[in-house]
């Protein structure tokens, strides 16, 4: 439900979004940081709806966010809720997510993962 990411809205700046991204990739992992660029790249898209960007922009600010269901200080395991919270966006807007938004996200991913398996990003392309 978009209203309960109402609140997280405020969280998120495209400096913050970024910094995050770059600090936290490897203890993330690359499930976490391929879909949180393609909902930040389908946000990006002039062609996306004020409904969809303001899915993307609550769903990456509770990913910002220093409070949520599971603080992101343990690996893997702190980011198993901000996937929940993208894996449920990222089926909500599929459909602004074209082949352009998943070249992006994989070109920016392979600066924090040179060597992922495409295979490892499957699960999340078979969401969308």
């Amino acid at each position: 439900d978009n209203a309960e990411l109402e609140p997280y809205k405020k969280q998120f700046s495209e400096n913050s979004f970024w910094k995050k991204l770059k600090r936290q990739a490897s203890k993330a992992g690359v499930k976490v940081v391929y879909t949180a660029l393609l909902l930040y790249h389908a946000y990006r898209r002039s062609d996306t709806p004020y409904w969809a960007k303001s899915i993307v922009l609550g769903t990456l600010g509770y990913l910002l966010s220093p409070i949520d269901a599971l603080p992101d200080l343990t690996p893997f395991v702190g980011y198993t809720d901000d996937l929940g919270v993208m894996s449920v966006a990222l089926v909500a807007i599929s459909a602004y997510i074209n082949a352009d938004v998943r070249s992006k996200a994989r070109e920016q991913l392979t600066k924090w993962f040179p060597k992922y398996e495409p295979q490892d990003l499957q699960s999340v392309d078979d969401k969308i």
